[in-house]
């Protein structure tokens, strides 16, 4: 019965998120003067007209309009899971997604604004939810946050990097939205193996309502997620990750991290690539992040440009990604149960991201100066 109401508030969620999508597309005549992405010219930009980037309006609509059929449709569910608190989950994830969604709109909202958005969103749900993580399974950080204030803090940084990281991750067709239900199938497989029936709903309801947008975002690129939809998903897979340490104990952090990998990399790297190697801000935007470097070098000499399917190239990218992306969610979800595997594959997931980085900037794996990229702009851009 548990599995049934799963894939019933998942086709609910999906339904509704394909209606929005399908109903933004379609009235993009009327609002496309100011949720249209008109700018094609920015450093991390590739397609090549403009494109409604709201789409996560038709994800909030999709969850809070999938969850009210589902609970209309199947009345007797509230005596089986806890619908409340999937509800609480999307009030409080509000800061988030109003931060993003305004920025898609009028582009004026900083990096910094959105960030302390979802810190807020996510100190509203150690309020509303108990979603404080006490426990990392590192030694000497999990004495720290014995320390309550300590705790919550440390936890609203860990839910807005999380958050910060899929919006990062969002630059070509479907690359984000396919990443987060991976991520989010890889954790409800967790909570479902730990006997946690309300985080598989979280995961029910967030790959449905996904799913939804995708259908118009991938392969031709209708609909742009924004930053309404990558924070405010990011916010909410980041808070399954925290509510199974807090609701399962014997689920331990670095499976979490092994499932949520790719994207987490991919911000910390970032950071280290723009603050140590081009000493700028971790802020700034460039083209340098690992999807960007494959659609240069990987993609352009192997798809050949066809002025019918400008798509084609775009929407390539997420082939050579996202192969890699579920084999890791899968070996993570399905062994990471033992600390030392699931530490391994963390290490494993870091170690390929490095050497195909290198590879892909200076065109060798070799692991001497493994951190030593120089200017790794001018060096990609030579060989593009």
């Amino acid at each position: 019965m548990f599995f049934e109401y799963l894939i019933k508030l998942g086709f609910a969620a999906m339904a509704a998120s394909f209606c929005m999508s399908m109903l933004i597309v379609v009235s993009e005549r009327w609002h496309g003067k100011l949720s249209n992405d008109h700018d094609l010219n920015g450093v991390q930009k590739v397609h090549t007209t403009a494109v409604p980037r709201v789409g996560g309006v038709a994800v909030l609509v999709g969850m809070v309009a999938g969850l009210w059929i589902f609970v209309q449709l199947w009345p007797q569910a509230l005596n089986a899971v806890r619908i409340y608190r999937l509800e609480a989950l999307i009030v409080v994830g509000a800061p988030a997604f109003v931060a993003g969604i305004v920025e898609d709109i009028t582009k004026k909202v900083s990096v910094k604004v959105r960030l302390a958005a979802t810190i807020l969103s996510a100190l509203l749900a150690s309020f509303a939810l108990g979603a404080t993580v006490n426990e990392v399974d590192i030694w000497g950080i999990d004495l720290l946050l014995l320390v309550t204030p300590i705790a919550v803090c440390v936890t609203a940084l860990l839910v807005a990097g999380g958050a910060n990281a899929i919006n990062i991750i969002d630059g070509f067709n479907g690359l984000s939205s396919s990443t987060l239900m991976l991520i989010a199938a890889g954790l409800s497989y967790v909570a479902w193996q730990n006997g946690d029936g309300f985080v598989t709903l979280l995961g029910a309801l967030c790959i449905g309502a996904t799913l939804g947008f995708f259908l118009f975002n991938y392969p031709f690129g209708k609909l742009f997620l924004g930053d309404g939809g990558a924070y405010f998903l990011g916010f909410w897979v980041a808070e399954m990750a925290v509510l199974l340490l807090v609701r399962r104990p014997e689920v331990n952090a670095w499976q979490l991290l092994g499932i949520c990998g790719y994207p987490v990399i991919e911000v910390m790297f970032s950071i280290y690539r723009r603050k140590f190697i081009k000493k700028v801000s971790p802020g700034a935007a460039d083209a340098l992040h690992l999807h960007t470097l494959i659609y240069r070098r990987v993609v352009f000499p192997m798809v050949a440009r066809n002025p019918q399917r400008p798509w084609q190239r775009n929407a390539a990218v997420v082939l050579f990604v996202v192969p890699v992306v579920a084999c890791s969610i899968f070996a993570s979800a399905a062994f990471g149960h033992n600390i030392l595997v699931a530490a391994a594959l963390v290490v494993a997931q870091f170690c390929i991201y490095v050497l195909a980085y290198r590879r892909l900037v200076h065109g060798r794996w070799t692991i001497p100066g493994l951190f030593a990229f120089g200017n790794a702009e001018e060096s990609a851009q030579q060989h593009s």
